[in-house]
């Protein structure tokens, strides 16, 4: 125990120092050898890693999830960031767990080294011709389906292991706000620094198909986003508008920029407009000397995009929003640890500082994400039903049904799941048997058990619980008639977190035997002061 409280306390302590070294830093560049050796200032090489009682911290540095031109081949990059290099790295039991697994075998690693493993080293050694560096693979199958390991492209988790002790987890997506350049267009996913589990710790690489067992340079983030959205709503009478806000300290003429709706699969040239530094732009949808026509923006949400353009061309600077399905407004909110949330606003505020995230009936209430032997030996979550009715977690609408659903755990709730008023549900991995949980917990018969496929990470991650609004059906192809129908649903937001382990203050939910608990349900669970730590509560 004393080991790991030095550890955590090292790593924290790199963590802090890394932090206030690059404050000021602009670089978008991650090729400078000085800045590259000790973990300085080059956002690649940050001590927010994975690390062990030895003093070696690893940590990803460079994602391929979804490679261009259709390429089945995926890899990661790791690196020895900070602490003393490795003689042995099956002795530090270096390894990856999470979306994909592999165990590195009995060779040295250097402080100074890049190394990559990929799924497919033959198609690897082909599309990276002049790849000098180690290469590892293939990484292994998954056990649940007995083929080789995939990174989804919706998104996934990746952690970094050694000893079992320290790990970090990695995460990447192809939803907003993360790089759309990243998703099959070209780049690879680059770590600029920050908590690597969340989207502002990411830019895409400037060089197609990324430049692995090297630095990279990276797309700069522009200072404008798009900050909040209100679709076209016919009973309220609502054409919709997009604002923009530029958080940068100059105006920024947006004219000839690009509007792009992924669910409409449509874009639009932004034909006037400046955003003033620190200030706002609304642009009407039904103005057409804004967009070149009305335009149309769906309650089923989708993902929205912003491109920075110069002379007519995308330059990759992008802002992105994930609009919840719903007749509100979706926005963005900035989070006291820098980051920034996303979701449908509790209130809209056309050309105004943003109100909270809109959240419930259903809570996150309490994470139990790093079981100590000493007590629950298992993880957990609970959700709680905050509203004066039960809520029905298997929706029908229009002869379709489907269950709500928790992102990040990989569960869907069944027919028959339902939370009453002031009831909770208790989530529990496939592996356990709820019969078993319930009678040796003391659980009572109205706390719903439901199983999980996923796995809580011990570092943190994304979880948000989504109620399924409408849908659509896509028809099959009439060159394909042996295709099957398939079936779209769109999502509101209930809930959402992104809970880390380096929330100052609930350390002691990373293996000493507590959990997160909920203490604020006035807006998503976002903020670490939306929790406290304390000896778990399971089923109560």
């Amino acid at each position: 125990m004393l080991l790991k409280k030095w550890s955590v306390f090292c790593m924290a302590a790199l963590l802090s120092a890394f932090l206030c070294s690059c404050s000021d830093s602009s670089s978008g560049s991650a090729d400078d050898p000085e800045e590259n050796e000790e973990g300085g200032e080059n956002g690649k090489d940050n001590p927010s890693d994975s690390t062990d009682a030895n003093g070696a911290y690893v940590m990803i540095t460079e994602i391929m999830y979804n490679a261009p031109e259709n390429s089945s081949l995926e890899w990661v990059e790791l690196k020895i960031v900070g602490g003393s290099a490795m003689q042995h790295m099956d002795q530090y039991a270096l390894r990856l767990d999470g979306a994909v697994s592999y165990e590195f075998p009995d060779e040295p690693l250097d402080t100074n080294e890049y190394i990559v493993v990929t799924n497919d080293p033959e198609l690897f050694r082909k599309t990276y011709k002049d790849f000098k560096g180690r290469l590892f693979g293939p990484w292994g199958k998954d056990v649940k389906t007995d083929s080789l390991a995939k990174l989804s492209n919706e998104g996934d988790v990746i952690d970094v292991k050694l000893d079992g002790e320290g790990d970090v987890s990695c995460a990447f997506s192809k939803e907003p706000p993360w790089p759309s350049l990243a998703d099959g267009n070209g780049s690879s996913l680059v770590f600029v620094g920050g908590n690597p589990t969340q989207a502002t710790s990411w830019a895409a690489s400037k060089k197609t198909w990324g430049n692995p067992g090297a630095a990279d340079e990276y797309v700069e983030p522009i200072t404008v986003r798009l900050n909040e959205i209100q679709p076209y709503n016919v009973t309220a009478g609502e054409n919709g508008w997009v604002e923009l806000y530029n958080f940068g300290n100059k105006d920024v003429d947006v004219t000839g920029w690009i509007f792009e709706s992924k669910y409409k699969k449509a874009s639009w040239t932004i034909k006037k407009g400046k955003v003033p530094a620190k200030g706002y732009l609304v642009l009407a949808t039904d103005d057409a000397s804004v967009f070149g026509e009305q335009i149309y923006l769906s309650h089923r949400g989708g993902s929205y995009y912003l491109y920075e353009t110069l002379n007519g061309k995308k330059t990759g600077g992008e802002s992105s929003l994930l609009l919840a399905a719903s007749y509100q407004s979706s926005g963005v909110v900035d989070i006291s640890d820098g980051s920034t949330a996303q979701g449908a606003m509790s209130k809209a505020t056309k050309s105004a500082a943003n109100e909270p995230l809109k959240v419930g009936p259903l809570f996150i209430d309490e994470i139990y994400y790093h079981p100590y032997e000493g007590s629950v030996p298992f993880e957990f979550m609970e959700i709680v039903n905050k509203a004066d009715t039960a809520v029905n977690l298997y929706v029908t609408n229009a002869g379709k049904s489907k269950g709500w659903k928790v992102e990040g755990i990989n569960m869907e709730f069944s027919s028959g799941d339902i939370v009453p008023a002031g009831g909770r549900v208790l989530l529990i991995s496939d592996s356990l048997n709820a019969d078993s949980v319930r009678a040796d917990y003391n659980i009572a018969s109205d706390v719903l058990i439901c199983h999980y496929k996923g796995k809580l990470s011990n570092r943190g991650e994304t979880i948000a619980v989504k109620k399924p609004l409408e849908y659509d059906e896509i028809t099959p192809s009439e060159t394909d008639p042996s295709m099957n129908t398939l079936v779209q649903w769109y999502y509101d937001w209930s809930d959402a977190t992104l809970y880390s382990d380096s929330w100052e203050g609930l350390e002691d939910a990373d293996g000493y035997g507590k959990s997160l608990q909920r203490v604020d349900y006035k807006t998503m669970g976002y903020e670490a002061s939306a929790w406290k730590v304390t000896k778990p509560t399971i089923g109560k």
